[in-house]
């Protein structure tokens, strides 16, 4: 579908806006319902526990990922610094918005590149939507790669977001193939990522047989894009648009919990991170131990981001603390340690999840 100059870039300004202003998360990630089993006699020093891990052949300070958020608008460019800052802080992976909008229009590329300027040194990942790689093929993935020097490139699909955004792309045919092609093609490894409503064990074999180098889950619980679609359907005050309101509230609750698409995803054997509705450092660890290597957040850094370096900074810091204390609680000196954690699976969780 064709857009007017600019809309695209507008589009990602309402989407940052409503997500600051707005209630947009919907669902129930999961967690809740997944215990990690208390170890009395740890027989470790916690201030020795060590949150570094590796991911796709790169060092991470903590199993933490700042998930793709923003970039596309020159309001997005301090937020993604101080994101960027954060990760360089920390060494932390970090994802950018869709890099659409500069694909199609170059003056909004350093709302991206930023990134890249202010953590040299961290794994980062673009972002191009599954849909734009079919109709533009792997010139743009190159593109948007090259765009912030990225590391990887994920692939995002969000089709229930188009299927409710009133410039939505609602033709879904060829994507495989077109992710398949960039696999077998691309020096970079390629990530598929859902943005809210989760992706299946029976898609993720395909997308693993594909070539993907990892899969994020991108579940129910978190941020709702359909959530955010009917509202900037009510904006418009068109007519035409109170069927897309409508159907957004209908679907704000479809999707796989994040949890359930986790374990599915990790029974395919790939590598896997987990995203949508990770709210702690506690969820973080309840991830790692059911077979995630990363986790992501989102939505929780966003109005930090927005206060300040200092806010920001802080909230993370948070995080892995409390991701280190659960360690430290699970006998777990080490990240690969917590992998090995007990679980206890209660609740819908247990019952979706039962083969």
């Amino acid at each position: 579908m064709n857009r007017p100059d600019g809309q695209t870039s507008s589009r990602k300004l309402d989407h940052l806006r409503i997500c600051c202003d707005e209630p947009v998360e919907t669902g129930d990630a999961g967690f809740g319902d997944v215990f990690l089993v208390h170890n009395a006699l740890p027989e470790c020093d916690m201030d020795r526990v060590s949150t570094t891990t590796r991911f796709l052949g790169r060092e991470f300070g903590a199993p933490l990922l700042i998930a793709a958020m923003t970039g596309g608008h020159p309001e997005a460019t301090r937020i993604n610094a101080r994101l960027a800052a954060a990760a360089e802080r920390f060494g932390l992976g970090i994802g950018v918005g869709s890099q659409r909008a500069a694909l199609e229009d170059p003056q909004l590329i350093q709302s991206f590149r930023v990134v890249r300027e202010t953590a040299p040194s961290a794994f980062v990942i673009g972002n191009l939507g599954a849909v734009q790689l079919r109709d533009h093929g792997t010139a743009w993935a190159d593109r948007a790669v090259e765009m912030i020097g990225a590391d990887a490139l994920a692939v995002h699909l969000n089709l229930l977001q188009e299927a409710i955004q009133p410039e939505g792309d609602r033709d879904a045919t060829g994507c495989l193939d077109a992710i398949e092609e960039l696999c077998a093609y691309a020096p970079y490894p390629v990530i598929v990522k859902e943005t809210g409503t989760g992706i299946s064990g029976e898609v993720a074999r395909q997308l693993y047989g594909a070539g993907v180098a990892a899969i994020d889950t991108g579940g129910l619980g978190g941020t709702s894009w359909a959530v955010i679609e009917a509202i900037r359907a009510k904006e418009t005050g068109r007519p035409e648009d109170e069927r897309l309101r409508a159907l957004g509230r209908t679907f704000e609750n479809w999707g796989i919990p994040t949890v359930a698409s986790l374990i599915e995803c990790r029974r395919c054997g790939g590598p896997v991170i987990a995203t949508g509705g990770v709210r702690s450092g506690v969820d973080v660890a309840k991830a790692l131990a059911l077979g995630a290597d990363l986790a992501g957040m989102a939505l929780p850094l966003l109005a930090p981001a927005r206060a300040g370096q200092e806010t920001l900074d802080a909230v993370i810091e948070r995080v892995i603390d409390e991701l280190r204390v659960a360690m430290f609680l699970t006998g777990s000196a080490e990240v690969a340690g917590l992998r090995r954690a007990r679980t206890i699976l209660t609740g819908r969780i247990r019952t979706l999840i039962e083969p």
